[in-house]
């Protein structure tokens, strides 16, 4: 009979007690989609644009410079009957220099354009997790996830708070421009 009492006190204590020192208030959890601030917030408009008008001035100078190493070649194409072949030598290694240039501008300008966006988007993600930061601390958020890269793969919508993000975010750019 003794034992069956300690057992059932046991029970007792063990599912009346310790459960609720396990049991930590759930808080509140949010999540927040970069890409769709990116694509529907201000300054992410902002940034695409500026991104897109430098991409084409790149293609415009590659486009520029692919045309004329095409017309030194048809014009060496031309005249390679009648040059003599030092002529030819000496035209066929300027056209390789050519051609080496033109492939170390088309990295330079590769390179520069990803440093560009680069440093774009790092101030847009600096700004954003300012704004989200002051969003989780305001409301009493205890997590805050951003979408791909938390590897979210599904959360209910009311635990979306980027459209919150995106109204800050333009209020906040249209204030300093």
């Amino acid at each position: 009979m003794k034992k069956i009492f300690v057992i059932l006190s046991i029970t007792i204590f063990f599912f009346g007690f310790i459960p609720g020192g396990f049991c930590a208030d759930a808080g509140k959890i949010g999540v927040v989609d970069f890409q769709k601030i990116l694509r529907e917030s201000s300054a992410g408009k902002m940034t695409q644009k500026q991104l897109s008008e430098k991409g084409n001035e790149f293609q415009e100078k590659l486009k520029t410079e692919k045309a004329q190493l095409d017309e030194m070649k048809k014009s060496f194409d031309r005249e390679a009957l009648v040059l003599s072949p030092e002529k030819q030598q000496e035209k066929q290694r300027e056209f390789r220099i050519r051609v080496n240039d033109f492939k170390k501008m088309q990295d330079d300008l590769s390179r520069g354009f990803k440093q560009l966006e680069v440093k774009l988007l790092n101030q847009i993600q600096k700004a954003v997790f300012e704004i989200a930061n002051e969003i989780g601390k305001n409301e009493g958020y205890s997590i805050l996830l951003e979408k791909k890269t938390a590897g979210v793969i599904y959360h209910l919508d009311q635990l979306d708070i980027t459209d919150q993000i995106i109204k800050k975010y333009n209020l906040k750019t249209s204030k300093t421009n």
